[in-house]
């Protein structure tokens, strides 16, 4: 079995093919026999597990299993306590309510720069924020971001169980053993 822990770069699919134009998996000289334990959008950049280890993704994925994964999100203006209260209990998005989080704020991580950079405005500050879930919906710590109102600006997957994007920078990735996730 084979596990990667790959920095999977801003715009680029969780996946070995796309649409034309696309930048895909296939571009980092990855072993072709492992595929994503889970997603990061296109617009998302951070830890990307890699296996071919079917049994091991679901338990990774799968909520009931309670695998925590970390994220750390650049947002527009900073929450208040209450804002980030109401995200620890679960927030209603899309006719979902999310299962209890962590969440707080955090100093600006030492990170690579993203190209493109994000969007700078001079008259709204930015902040940072460490977030915790055993789950993983489509979207969902942008949507629980927007649901307290401070749009995700930068989303970066830091960590997956005991597993972290360590030293790797976007495009790099690494063998693991599967006791380093778990």
């Amino acid at each position: 079995m084979k596990y990667i822990a790959f920095y999977k770069p801003f715009n680029v699919l969780s996946q070995f093919t796309g649409e034309l134009n696309d930048r895909t998996l296939a571009e980092f000289g990855l072993p072709k026999e492992v595929y994503a334990a889970g997603r990061l959008d296109k617009d998302s950049e951070g830890l990307l597990l890699l296996t071919n280890d079917g049994p091991f993704i679901k338990k990774l994925l799968e909520p009931e299993n309670e695998k925590e994964k970390t994220y750390w999100v650049q947002v527009e203006n900073i929450p208040s306590e209450e804002s980030l209260s109401k995200m620890r209990d679960g927030l209603n998005i899309q006719n979902y309510k999310t299962l209890p989080c962590q969440v707080r704020l955090m100093n600006e991580p030492d990170v690579p720069e993203r190209n493109p950079p994000i969007r700078q405005r001079q008259s709204i500050p930015t902040c940072w924020l460490e977030v915790k879930l055993i789950e993983g919906k489509n979207r969902q710590v942008r949507r629980m971001t927007a649901a307290i109102g401070h749009p995700t600006l930068r989303l970066i997957r830091f960590g997956i169980g005991k597993l972290t994007l360590r030293d790797l920078k976007p495009g790099q990735w690494c063998e693991v053993t599967k006791q380093s996730i778990l």
